[in-house]
């Protein structure tokens, strides 16, 4: 009794019969397998149900997303030696643009940093937590960029930035009464590239290592200890720091200016002193420590963003290599959504110019006259003049 239940019961109601429109409903099998259906109207019986496009580009997308943001290759993904299929199936999926919806919530903290692709595209990617909420294509991270990518959240309570100056800027722009937090560990790695892995100078070994310390401090206490011994080194070093090379005393180093008469001789030494006493003046060393953030789990450095987000980025480019500028931007926007906090499913986002695009119309030219030209520039016999070639006529 369930199985004649089951076997009668409509399944779609926009079925409808090609004879008199009234409802099909399942009716079997046929001796290949396929479904049979019978007309309650008419009682005509067919084997061919009218398709569902949406199913079929639910099932096409869904397969489309399993090789972009795996390690498969075409091949390997559809079963066969080249992927044609695969790639002739998917290929208006490219189409779908993935966006992240605004939800206006606030958030404790937001990490900002962009990431590099190869053609000149930069993405600049905000995470909460461990979610992305929003992203930004640009060619650098410059201010009017940050500020499109910026204006769509309201203010956090803190952010954590890597410490670009564009982004500064932005930020005093769009977030001003949002408090800062320089990434600790891009502060290392600055002072790093500024003193090397081996100072020469015991002024730099001292320097070096009071900045591996950074990312140790965990206290206020800490930190204030930290400043102390900042500024009693500044104030051990700093006739170190203001000697002076003159031109024509010492060999002339890169970044002097041509009518440059003289110049720091320990130029690297004092700019890595600095970038530090630079983030301690703006107070965005160890806003993670302020008393008025104080119960928040506020990080010290983005490698939430750098460690997770970007890396799998760079996995992700990699395992597909050679894909096109655009098709590398469209796989980044699809691994960004899919790492939101609440990410609807991808055939929510399908719609009917997607599968059909509209068509570019190009103008028709019309094809010139046949028969011989009235009026022309060609040499011809009938004129006396034809491309000869020889000695003949040559003096």
């Amino acid at each position: 009794m369930l199985r004649v239940l089951y076997s009668w019961r409509v399944l779609d109601s926009s079925d409808e019969c090609a004879l008199c429109g009234g409802t099909l409903k399942r009716n079997g099998k046929t001796a290949a397998g396929s479904p049979r259906w019978r007309c309650k109207a008419c009682g005509a019986s067919t084997s061919e149900r009218r398709r569902r496009p949406d199913v079929s580009q639910r099932h096409d997308l869904e397969a489309f997303l399993r090789w972009l943001l795996g390690k498969d290759s075409q091949a390997r993904a559809d079963g066969t030696a080249t992927g044609r299929t695969l790639r002739r199936r998917v290929a208006w999926c490219w189409n779908v643009v993935p966006q992240i919806p605004a939800t206006g919530q606030i958030h404790d903290e937001v990490q900002l940093d962009g990431i590099y692709l190869s053609g000149g595209w930069c993405c600049l990617i905000a995470i909460a937590g461990e979610h992305v909420i929003g992203w930004q294509w640009c060619d650098t991270e410059k201010a009017a960029a940050w500020t499109a990518l910026l204006e769509r959240f309201p203010a956090p309570r803190a952010v954590v930035v890597d410490g670009g100056s564009g982004l500064a800027s932005a930020l005093k722009r769009t977030w001003p009464e949002t408090k800062v937090q320089r990434c600790l560990v891009h502060v290392q790695r600055n002072v790093r590239v500024l003193l090397t892995l081996r100072p020469r100078t015991k002024a730099g070994r001292q320097l070096r290592t009071l900045s591996l310390t950074l990312t140790r401090i965990a206290t206020r206490d800490e930190a204030l200890a930290w400043l102390n011994a900042l500024n009693a080194w500044h104030n051990l070093h700093k006739d170190l720091l203001a000697e002076r090379t003159y031109r024509g005393t010492g060999p002339v180093p890169k970044h002097a200016a041509p009518n440059q008469t003289w110049w720091y001789t320990h130029h690297r030494l004092r700019r890595a002193y600095q970038l530090m006493a630079r983030c301690v003046r703006q107070e965005v060393l160890f806003t993670y420590l302020h008393p008025d953030l104080a119960g928040l789990q506020i990080a010290s450095t983005t490698n939430r963003i750098e460690g997770g987000i970007n890396t799998g980025i760079r996995y992700l480019l990699r395992n597909h290599r050679g894909l096109p500028a655009e098709r590398r931007k469209r796989a980044v926007e699809w691994y960004l959504y899919q790492r939101s906090e609440n990410p609807q499913p991808p055939w929510t986002l399908i719609r009917p110019e997607h599968h059909q695009p509209a068509t570019t119309t190009v103008k028709r030219v019309e094809d010139e006259p046949l028969g011989p030209a009235e009026l022309g520039t060609t040499a011809t016999a009938e004129e006396g003049l034809w491309a000869r070639s020889g000695w003949a006529g040559r003096t």
